[in-house]
């Protein structure tokens, strides 16, 4: 985002709603920010406002009355699963059921563009997606493998042996199984974790693996200049991290090789070139990656293994 009006600056493009619950705000507390964005920002330009949402929250009054703002025109909805034993050992507090009646709920009132979070990698949820009929309605999935944050509740329960997680090879046909159903059903994968339907792919996510600058407002939140990076830390001091040369190329062979988009070798500086494109060779070879247009793109293969491939990319 961008400085105040009246200063030179960048036109603001998305808007996003998240890294907490926002959906637990009142409708007059979102109003009230959103009033703040429009006397300290030029929103004149921007093109999507997203809103992340639990499905409990979003009951038929609430979303009138957020569709009633006239600003947020994009939903994203963490369903998670849609399997009641799977969201319990996730410690949700939705049912199958209100994540279905989320998304139709979100449709009726209007909002066209909608995302669904789901996670896969968890015993009890083979296919990831149990049921594709409210996908008609999505346009929109981000899909997760499953990953278990020291001292949660999910956490203790593996380590008592009470959930039992699956080994590598399940989730790895987990992972193919859900490319398929979603493939089948119009979506179409443009980033390791990211589906969409044409035209629907998230545009404020796709800045940040386009390395384009943003600023983050509020407990938490980062900010990134092009060079330097910005995070507010708890105790409200200011962190920053200003980039060398070899962490931009390295985030940008990071960030580029999870997208279909790939990565532009002859695009980064010129003595990091040769060497990239004999090594970017060995993953052709393996069909791992691709050429089209100069870049080198990830197939559905390739982007399995984006990250450890990056790293092993990475200049020093």
């Amino acid at each position: 985002m961008e400085k105040r009006r009246g200063e030179q600056a960048h036109a603001i493009k998305t808007v996003y709603f998240g890294g907490g619950t926002p959906s637990l705000l009142p409708i007059g507390e979102l109003a009230r920010i959103v009033e703040g964005l429009r006397r300290w920002f030029d929103l004149s330009q921007v093109e999507e406002v997203t809103l992340e949402a639990n499905p409990e929250d979003l009951t038929p009054q609430y979303l009138a009355d957020l569709a009633g703002l006239g600003f947020v025109n994009r939903l994203s909805i963490g369903v998670q699963s849609l399997d009641d034993g799977v969201l319990r050992k996730l410690n949700r507090r939705h049912t199958a059921q209100q994540a279905l009646e989320a998304v139709e709920n979100a449709y009726a009132a209007g909002f066209c563009n909608i995302s669904v979070d789901f996670i896969y990698g968890i015993q009890g949820n083979p296919e990831g997606l149990d049921n594709l009929d409210f996908l008609e309605k999505v346009n929109h999935v981000s899909a997760y493998s499953l990953t278990v944050e020291p001292g949660t509740a999910l956490a203790v329960q593996v380590e008592q042996g009470r959930v039992t997680l699956p080994d590598e090879e399940e989730v790895v046909r987990q992972y193919h199984a859900l490319h398929r159903m979603l493939e089948a059903a119009g979506f179409r994968q443009y980033e390791v974790s990211n589906y969409a339907r044409p035209g629907f792919e998230s545009k404020h996510n796709s800045r940040y693996w386009d390395r384009t600058p943003y600023l983050g407002l509020g407990p938490g939140a980062h900010s990134f200049d092009g060079t330097c990076r910005k995070w507010n830390n708890p105790d409200g001091s200011v962190g920053e991290e200003t980039l060398t040369e070899t962490d931009a190329v390295n985030e940008t062979i990071m960030t580029a090789l999870r997208t279909v988009k790939g990565l532009d070798v002859d695009a980064l500086p010129e003595r990091y070139k040769k060497k990239l494109h004999r090594m970017m060779q060995l993953y052709v070879d393996r069909d791992w990656l691709t050429v089209e247009d100069g870049r080198y793109c990830p197939t559905a293969e390739g982007l399995l293994h984006a990250d450890g491939m990056a790293a092993s990319l990475f200049v020093a």
